[in-house]
């Protein structure tokens, strides 16, 4: 029986052998079942050659063998944290099913999870740890291996991609013979041709997916599933190249799959979505979960039809009546992507409609980039594979506000329109002001069920938001909704080669919230300093607590150190402290990365670096970076900071690679209680203070002048605040009464809660 890791300790698996096999993309055709709470359909893959193997193939079949025998080994050790035991002992918790294929006239022995199986097949078959042992199945047959947990797999086949109408144009060779090898070595090019068409032939490249994906099966394919993949075979098979290229797998979700949660809105109906699980979508469907791993996809989705399917994609569907009650939602997307940004939400949800007109650029309103440098730039050619970007669409590129939409709930929809759609083309705007180009066609925000245990999250062409953002006025919402935009460029548009660099994502977004926020409310230069200021004791004191509160090796950057992106042969890796329960909660990485980046903005000159973010978007976008990728790009840029003695190096050492409080930090902390909108605090405190102390001398008796005057504050002001008055041995409860009362604290936002 397979143990479950220890999520107190245990590193996440990324299994896929993405070195071997890459997805370029995915279709999904997927059926939302709320009674039985379960997700089921089909989904298909089309795969090309990975590029560690076709540099191994290069040297001749001997060298593609190699690394074979070394996957094989990767995955022996591997069986020391997910072991399956022998085929006689299968249960249906260890969902395993040896290499299962049922035939023509088999009967179908599926379990009661839904996992498929066959008697006659599984017997005699040993572990999957003996997959490469040529007695039980031969060390030859190449194996495909998927990120895959707490999923019912059915079916795996091989798609005959050349019976579509039409496929001939994608042939080299118009005729076709009865040969299978040479009929198998046809589709697997035809697979080729469309998943390298030109990006100006999107739309002829969508069509022939669907089409393909819709093709009879030509085949069964052997698999296996374990604790946290699916391994795929066909017999005889041994090298990437010869083994299918379009495969369709069939399978059902369970309700309690851990990428998707079940549950009610505020108005208590049924909904379904993707909550960021840190196992990410392989519990929504087999997938490749490395980041390298960039693919598109598109999804057809049925549900009933007083449901609304939202979802990560390029198109604002509308829906389809298919019969009498059921929809379909058809979505798309044409930049590659990791496939762990996929998002999908199912509710009752209601479009929150405008009643007025805003004050700011609508959608087809248009400004000029920030500078004419800029402008040039975009000319040049991008750095990523081929794909219709946005960057060199001169309508996109002068896009300031791009198409958005807001969902939420029934009885959240006054309580949107009141404050978060006002926002949203503000935050839009400044944030076009600040780097440029949108990277993303159109945008949907939806207000989340309340058991979502975030603020927000970033999903490519929508966001999640948690209700508590909404009361207390725009301040919560609009810095959360400044986090959430910025991640369009840093977190998805850019993306970390190896996740356990969170920083390179919330480090950014955590620093440019600021910025944006500062734009769009249109503070002047004094504003803006004085506002930062404040932000920044108040998160220098979060990230003191949270280092004095939390183990050392949760508090690094770049845990990896120098082996930061490097993955196994097969391309199978770990992502550090991944499982750690505690890690969920911390806000190092936002923190620490924050102040990295507003530390070198300080010593660079503001405008400079924001300059220089521009430039790293404009050549990195499309694109998988680490850390010195943008360290080295930045002091390039600045040779003087180099004579000064800020290289790559210390920065390694004194920000990423070390826990605890970064020795450039410890001096700055203090100067930022001298900031004008501190002292302000500071002297409200003292104010609280000296009322407490007269109240707990009077005794029970209330004086009039228990009540004295004070200021009214920002609303990170009053947080500081009363972080200042909890650190006093004792407040009385008239204390308490007054605070209340001189900042009606019921009202405000969940920073105060």
């Amino acid at each position: 029986m397979e143990p479950q890791l220890d999520p107190m300790k245990d590193d996440l698996p990324l299994m896929a052998n993405t070195s071997h096999m890459l997805v370029k993309h995915y279709v999904l055709d997927l059926d939302v079942d709320f009674k039985s709470q379960v997700i089921e359909g089909f989904i298909v893959l089309f795969l090309e050659t990975g590029s560690r193997y076709r540099r191994a193939s290069s040297t001749g079949e001997e060298g593609c063998q190699s690394q074979f025998d070394e996957t094989c080994k990767i995955r022996a050790s591997e069986q020391g944290h997910v072991p399956v035991s022998n085929a006689s002992a299968c249960s249906s918790k260890m969902e395993y099913n040896d290499f299962a294929v049922c035939g023509k006239g088999e009967k179908d022995t599926s379990d009661k999870n839904g996992n498929h199986s066959n008697e006659e097949q599984a017997s005699g078959i040993s572990s999957s740890k003996n997959c490469c042992d040529i007695e039980n199945h031969g060390n030859e047959d190449f194996l495909l291996v998927l990120d895959c947990c707490d999923l019912s797999v059915l079916k795996v086949e091989e798609v005959d991609v050349a019976a579509v109408s039409g496929i001939e144009k994608f042939t080299r060779s118009a005729k076709l013979t009865d040969v299978s090898k040479e009929l198998a070595n046809l589709r697997n090019q035809i697979v080729h041709e469309l998943v390298t068409l030109p990006s100006d032939r999107w739309k002829e490249q969508l069509y022939y997916y669907t089409c393909c994906s819709q093709a009879p099966g030509c085949g069964e394919l052997l698999f296996a599933t374990g604790t946290w993949s699916l391994e795929i075979r066909k017999s005889g098979i041994r090298t990437p190249a010869d083994f299918p290229h379009a495969i369709r797998i069939q399978y059902k979700t369970k309700p309690e799959g851990r990428s998707v949660t079940w549950t009610t809105d505020q108005s208590g109906r049924p909904c379904v979505y993707t909550m960021g699980s840190p196992i990410n979508n392989r519990a929504l469907f087999p997938c490749q979960e490395p980041p390298i791993a960039l693919s598109t996809w598109q999804a057809s989705v049925r549900t009933a039809a007083s449901f609304v399917v939202l979802m990560s994609g390029e198109n604002s569907a509308e829906p389809v009546q298919l019969q009498e009650g059921i929809m379909s939602w058809y979505y798309y997307v044409t930049m590659p992507m990791p496939a762990s940004t996929f998002t999908i939400a199912v509710g009752c949800w209601q479009e929150v409609k405008q009643s007025f007109t805003p004050a700011v650029q609508t959608n087809n309103e248009f400004s000029l980039p920030c500078s004419q440098a800029d402008f040039r730039w975009h000319e040049e050619s991008c750095g990523h594979v081929e794909y219709p970007c946005r960057f060199q669409s001169p309508a996109a590129r002068l896009q300031r506000v791009i198409p958005y939409r807001v969902f939420a709930p029934w009885c959240l929809m006054k309580c949107c329109e009141e404050h978060l759609l006002q926002l949203i083309p503000q935050c839009l705007s400044a944030a076009y002001t600040t780097l440029g180009t949108h990277p993303f066609s159109r945008l949907d925000v939806l207000i989340v069920p309340s058991n979502f245990s975030s603020l927000g999250m970033a999903s490519p062409h929508i966001i999640f938001l948690s209700q508590s953002v909404l009361p207390g006025g725009r301040h919560l919402c609009g810095t959360r909704l400044c986090h959430e935009i910025a991640h369009a460029w840093f977190g998805l548009a850019i993306g970390a080669r190896d996740w356990t660099e969170e920083w390179i994502s919330e480090g950014f977004a955590t620093f440019l919230e600021d910025v944006f926020w500062a734009r769009a409310q249109q503070l002047s230069h004094d504003e803006e300093k004085a506002q930062q200021e404040l932000k920044a004791l108040l998160r220098w004191r979060r990230l003191r607590d949270e280092v004095q509160n939390s183990e050392e090796e949760l508090q690094v950057l770049r845990p990896n150190k120098e082996s930061t992106g490097e993955v196994s042969e097969s391309g199978a890796s770990i992502v550090k402290h991944g499982l750690k329960a505690e890690k969920i909660f911390m806000q190092v990485h936002y923190l620490k990365g924050y102040f990295l980046l507003r530390s070198l903005a300080r010593r660079i000159g503001g405008a400079s670096y924001l300059a220089s973010l521009r430039k790293f978007v404009n050549k990195f976008h499309g694109q998988l970076v680490l850390s010195q990728d943008f360290l080295s790009m930045l002091l390039e840029d600045v040779p003087e900071q180099k004579e000064s003695g800020l290289t790559v190096e210390s920065i390694f050492t004194n920000w990423l690679d070390s826990s605890g409080i970064p020795k450039p930090l410890l001096e700055e902390g203090e100067t930022w209680k001298e900031s004008r909108l501190v002292q302000q605090v500071s002297g409200e405190v003292t104010k609280w203070i000296r009322t407490n102390q007269r109240i707990r001398k009077s005794g029970k008796k209330k004086r009039r002048q228990d009540e004295g005057t004070f200021q009214k504050l920002l609303p990170d002001q009053l947080v500081l605040l009363l972080e200042y008055l909890l650190e006093e041995k004792t407040l009385c409860p008239r204390t308490l009464q007054g605070l209340e009362k001189t900042y009606q604290l019921r009202d405000q936002d969940a920073e105060f809660i």
